[in-house]
């Protein structure tokens, strides 16, 4: 099964552990909105808590889709809907070592849809 189809079955089954085993021993998730690259170790609390809002569903991501997997990179698109209503599309970089994602980075646009006035 590619890694994609497994993240995919972890989201979907809002499967923490599942998520968590993907993730090589040397996992970094790079934030780009704060500058800094976040170890497994580190990343696991904030996971944590969106697996929760998923599985509470509060948390909600949707029209996800591969755009492109071999055995070193698996770039996907999704939309995700917030707690706070929000919409982003996002884009995710996900590097592959030894058939575990090892590096993590996204890039987000907010797609909230604005009322017309008038």
């Amino acid at each position: 099964m590619s890694v994609y189809k497994k993240l995919q079955k972890t989201i979907n089954e809002c499967d923490l552990e599942g998520y968590l085993e993907l993730l090589h021993s040397d996992f970094i998730f790079v934030r780009h909105q704060f500058g800094i690259e976040v170890s497994k170790k580190d990343w696991i609390p904030t996971v944590s808590n969106m697996f929760k809002s998923m599985a509470e569903g509060r948390l909600v991501f949707e029209k996800a889709r591969c755009i492109f997997e071999n055995d070193e990179i698996l770039v996907l698109h999704q939309l995700g809907i917030f707690p706070d209503n929000t919409r982003e599309a996002i884009l995710e970089v996900h590097t592959i070592d030894s058939g575990k994602i090892i590096r993590t980075e996204t890039g987000a646009t907010r797609i909230d849809r604005k009322k017309k006035s008038g």
